[in-house]
């Protein structure tokens, strides 16, 4: 799904009001996000600014004057608009505060916790929905491969929003076209599985969809025998499958939320990974108009010193 289809499956999920406002105004083709917060303008956020739609279906810069507002209504008609109107088959994902959309889209929710033994059992009274739309950026990640494999593991390092994903994607593409590739796709934004079809392009990878990282890692080197597993977003819970994973003599390529070295070194969720010493190198993004545009790339014995 490209980003004009993804774009229009997206302003399908909004009440007439917002659908009909979007399809009005003439929109950058390089939206990132449409944030809406109850009783608040509709923000619309691109690679540099944010916009808002004036009453008169107009963008502007600035956050003054008569602005197309989002009502508790918009709010709650879109949030069931996105869980198909199913809200309790969702409530996985709603506990980890965001659903899942076609073609690797996805809504970030906020609003009120309900609390049980000590997590998050569900969230009610939602006040915000912010849905980031996909982008497919074929050969991106090709400067990237060349200069890191074969047989190179490595962590793609940015901020929100800096095209971790879009990166990720991307270098599992190039590379399945060499080597074994296990994909880990635990929110369904890489390949976007649909009915065992994937909605972006992950080359000849095998996708392991809905998996948790865990059970992902263990699954795929007992069933897949991979030379490279891929996976997004690692957290301190996942240290151990990559170090299992290295041991069985996987490389693993993954991400992370860290803005610099720095950052990286101090981050008491990152640094056991750090320690562990099982990337070859650090790629850190700049966030800017371009997905995945790399700022440096440290490699590990320069990081460890």
């Amino acid at each position: 799904m490209n980003y004009e289809k993804n774009l229009k499956t997206i302003i399908s999920y909004l009440p007439f009001k917002l659908r009909n406002a979007l399809q009005s105004v003439k929109l950058p083709d390089d939206i990132t996000e449409i944030r809406m917060i109850s009783g608040r303008p509709v923000i619309i956020c691109t690679a540099s600014k944010r916009l808002y739609i004036t009453d008169s279906f107009k963008l502007s810069e600035k956050a003054e004057g008569k602005l197309l507002a989002v009502s508790k209504n918009d709010i709650n008609d879109t949030f069931n608009s996105i869980c198909n109107f199913s809200v309790y088959a969702r409530r996985d994902e709603i506990t980890n505060g965001f659903i899942t959309l076609p073609g690797g889209n996805r809504a970030g929710i906020c609003g009120t916790a309900v609390n049980r033994d000590g997590s998050v059992y569900n969230i009610r009274d939602i006040s915000s929905v912010n849905i980031r739309i996909a982008r497919e950026v074929k050969g991106c990640g090709e400067g990237i491969v060349k200069r890191l494999s074969p047989f190179e593991s490595f962590l793609i390092c940015g901020a929100p929003g800096s095209g971790k994903t879009t990166l990720l994607r991307d270098v599992a593409r190039l590379l399945s076209y060499d080597y074994r590739v296990s994909l880990i796709d635990t929110r369904l934004e890489l390949a976007c599985a649909v009915d065992g079809e994937n909605e972006l392009d992950a080359g000849f990878c095998d996708v392991f969809s809905g998996y948790l990282k865990l059970d992902g890692f263990s699954h795929a080197v007992r069933c897949m025998s991979p030379e490279y597993i891929v996976c997004d977003e690692l957290s301190a819970d996942d240290i151990s499958s990559v170090i299992t994973a290295q041991k069985s003599g996987v490389k693993v390529i993954a991400s992370a939320h860290c803005v610099g070295r720095d950052e990286l070194l101090s981050n008491p969720l990152l640094k056991p990974l750090v320690k562990s010493r099982v990337f070859s190198a650090y790629v850190f993004l700049d966030s800017g108009k371009t997905a995945g545009n790399v700022r440096e790339i440290v490699y590990g014995n320069d990081l460890y010193g």
